[in-house]
């Protein structure tokens, strides 16, 4: 039986997508870009979900996200961000999302080739439109709902691990669980009772919608697609150095972290020269190990005449509560801490949930690729060329998902 639709504002995605989209959209670089985005589920094999059972479903729910546009009060709160410019928002005032640009079938096993191609500023949002259904959908149609009070008290044990030790009153959290959420309703219920029991303790989160309607702090800068996508217009070794540079261009300044893994964290201490590690307010850890990694971000600050304890290191990889109280145990005092938290926020609710990517895979028709500090978490459809990528930036590759 068909749902109601699952996404019902354009509001609804994760801030970093709108920032990508207008550094995109003013950048030179990108003019006439065609670009394809790919899905990819790591654990659908290890949980044995079906995907194919809901792929008519995804298309359809697809189909009604292209109905959609900026409503004139959804772009009046957008216009209060200061990062955000009046020509984009013009732009994003006719703006609408194309079904020309969708691509699905079925594939064995249960798997899906689901593929967004055009024009980079033209399909770059369907990304978190396209995971959060399709992770609602897995939890109504293929898990068959969830307790809410189970989960609400899930949350609660979460949020006395911060409010019952006063040693953690600096940790602050961003909720970034919009792709991977056991449904909308939740998302908006779990960040209010956040905002509602622990306020001290909310950095604010990644969903434009919750931000807007709940009073909270929109929080995201980049993600690997900008630091990607300029594999396709520029040559290859310059295309980090392009991707930061080009972010500073647009921003000058704010929206000042930067994702470090596109090329392994080794890479980018090698490119984030002085000069940058200045223009830019902190780093994001989105692979790896997260102590190691920690540790060589204050040395690249130290080594760059920078005091660590200005600047912000985010960590967003796959945490949970007590992995995340152990980070800011061991860093506190030396650098400025947050964390972002997804899945166990979002999605904490005793199902089988599912690691859900989107990932852009092509510009221009050549293949691109994110190599990252977690082996699991490379993706690129084209070995050779991820091979040239890894030599490029001195990468040793372990095991290629594509």
């Amino acid at each position: 039986m068909p749902q109601e639709p699952l996404i019902t504002s354009l509001l609804d995605t994760d801030l970093y997508k709108l920032t990508m989209m207008q550094a995109f959209y003013h950048a030179p670089e990108f003019s006439g870009v065609v670009a394809e985005w790919k899905f990819n589920c790591r654990n659908r094999t290890g949980n044995g979900t079906d995907l194919t059972r809901i792929l008519s479903e995804i298309v359809r729910q697809l189909d009604l996200v292209c109905t959609l546009r900026f409503e004139e009060d959804e772009l009046a709160y957008l216009a209060t961000l200061p990062f955000f410019k009046k020509d984009f928002l013009e732009y994003l005032r006719t703006f609408q999302l194309e079904r020309e640009h969708v691509y699905a079938r079925p594939l064995a096993e249960g798997d899906i080739d689901l593929r967004f191609r055009g024009p980079i500023v033209a399909i770059c949002l369907f990304e978190i439109y396209a995971l959060a259904i399709i992770s609602e959908l897995n939890t109504f149609q293929l898990e068959f709902g969830f307790d809410t009070d189970f989960a609400r008290q899930r949350l609660a044990n979460k949020l006395r691990m911060l409010t019952d030790h006063s040693d953690l009153a600096g940790v602050r959290i961003a909720d970034f669980s919009t792709r991977r959420r056991a449904s909308k309703a939740w998302q908006y219920e779990m960040v209010k009772i956040f905002r509602d029991t622990a306020p001290q303790h909310l950095a604010g989160t990644s969903n434009i919608y919750l931000a807007w309607k709940l009073d909270l702090t929109p929080i995201g800068t980049m993600a690997h697609e900008w630091l990607q996508a300029w594999q396709g217009v520029v040559d290859l070794a310059d295309a980090q150095r392009a991707a930061l540079n080009g972010w500073v261009r647009e921003y000058h300044g704010s929206l000042g972290i930067a994702l470090t893994d596109t090329y392994s964290m080794n890479a980018f201490c090698r490119d984030f020269s002085p000069a940058l590690a200045r223009s830019f307010s902190g780093l994001r850890h989105d692979s790896g190990d997260p102590f190691n990694w920690g540790e060589q971000a204050i040395e690249l600050y130290s080594r760059s005449g920078i005091d660590p304890l200005s600047r912000t290191l985010i960590f967003s990889d796959s945490l949970d509560f007590p992995h995340m109280i152990k980070i800011y145990e061991h860093f506190r005092g030396r650098v400025q801490m947050s964390f972002g938290i997804g899945t166990n926020l979002g999605n904490d609710v005793g199902i089988k949930t599912l690691n859900i990517i989107i990932k852009i895979v092509r510009v221009n028709g050549q293949p691109v690729a994110k190599v990252s500090d977690e082996p699991g978490k490379s993706m690129c459809e084209d070995e050779n060329y991820l091979r040239e990528v890894a030599k490029t930036y001195g990468i040793t590759l372990e095991i290629v998902d594509t």
